[in-house]
């Protein structure tokens, strides 16, 4: 028997910050968007400064979400406390969001160099490596949430290079066959490192993926941040009423490197990323608020000065903890730690009392 399927799309600003579709109803309340862009502009300003602590040798490898914060802040906006966050690597804003602190991240992204570092005890932190394996952790916590009958949701976020992976094709058929109460949100932001989303799949979209697992697919606009939290808020309240889930792509686009530790140059030229910065989150929902009249030149200038100070004030923080001992590389990795790691962590401590 035939079918047919059709992929929605969303938006509610265009590029030039001009309404087009339908407010959420939170957006209505013209506090609660300025509340959305300073959010916004301060992990972009957090993204900056990761950057040059990176380039002078201060901080990790880090991931640049530059031109993709709507993403994640829309998703998270959308979301209630209870919830449970499952993140990939550039969600910074959306960190903050949740209560994460900018000292935490900066300790992050320090490789845990630094200070007496518990992030990895919290769920707001990308809690695996390979790419897109932490959806099927997502599935497994909606799994709980319907076996306790909690109405509770888990929200997982991924690049479009994941859904290449076999990891969120499973996570997808696991949530369609067993109803869990989770959306999975991709951030297509068209580039998995160095490969274009044309060399990656042959599909239209990729919010059609959902459709051979059976859950619902919407398409939005990932750089209209106000879409996002639109499309998020709905699947989740879908989800959190055993409506089932859902699989969001958000399209925008990688303004800068995959990190920094890669030159997008050698793949990409300026002439193709440049139509871009015209689109980015942050130049719209500017215009929009200016538009409406909540938002002014002189906003601008102090929202800038006031998150670049609070910026600098935490990194300094950062850089002033003092470097973990060897032997933390030990700590917080089991409840319990296991006999041999015991007997290295003695070994280790021994060594080092007998320098």
């Amino acid at each position: 028997m035939p079918h047919s399927f059709m992929i929605d799309y969303r938006r509610c600003l265009d590029p030039s910050g001009a309404l087009v579709g339908s407010l959420p109803a939170a957006a209505r309340d013209g506090t609660w968007v300025v509340a959305l862009y300073r959010a916004l502009i301060r992990g972009r300003t957090f993204d900056a400064k990761a950057i040059a602590l990176q380039r002078t040798g201060r901080l990790g490898t880090f991931a640049s979400a530059l031109g993709q914060e709507a993403v994640a802040l829309g998703t998270v906006s959308a979301m209630r406390n209870e919830d449970i966050f499952v993140p990939s690597f550039r969600e910074h804003a959306a960190q903050l969001w949740r209560g994460v602190s900018l000292t935490e991240l900066f300790l992050y992204w320090g490789g845990d160099e630094r200070g007496s570092n518990p992030l990895h005890a919290r769920h707001d932190f990308p809690i695996s490596v390979p790419v897109g394996s932490h959806s099927l952790h997502a599935a497994g916590v909606a799994l709980a949430f319907k076996l306790k009958h909690e109405p509770r949701v888990a929200v997982a976020v991924f690049g479009d290079g994941a859904t290449s992976k076999g990891d969120v094709a499973e996570a997808i058929n696991l949530a369609g066959v067993w109803r869990l109460p989770v959306v999975f949100v991709i951030n297509n932001n068209q580039w998995a490192i160095s490969v274009p989303l044309k060399s990656q799949t042959a599909a239209e979209t990729l919010a059609q993926k959902a459709i051979a697992g059976g859950i619902s697919g919407i398409q939005v606009d990932g750089n209209d941040v106000l879409a996002v939290h639109s499309a998020v808020g709905e699947a989740i309240e879908k989800a959190r009423t055993s409506g089932g889930a859902t699989l969001v792509e958000a399209v925008t686009y990688r303004l800068g490197d995959h990190t920094t530790s890669d030159d997008a140059s050698r793949y990409r030229n300026d002439a193709e990323v440049s139509p871009h910065w015209a689109e980015e989150p942050a130049i719209r929902l500017r215009k929009y608020l200016s538009d409406v009249g909540v938002w002014s030149r002189r906003d601008e200038e102090r929202l800038l000065r006031e998150t670049q100070t609070e910026i600098d004030e935490a990194a300094d923080a950062y850089l002033a903890m003092p470097p973990q001992e060897i032997i933390s590389i030990f700590d917080s990795t089991f409840a319990a730690m296991p006999a041999d790691l015991a007997a290295q962590r003695a070994s280790a401590l021994a060594e080092r009392g007998a320098q």
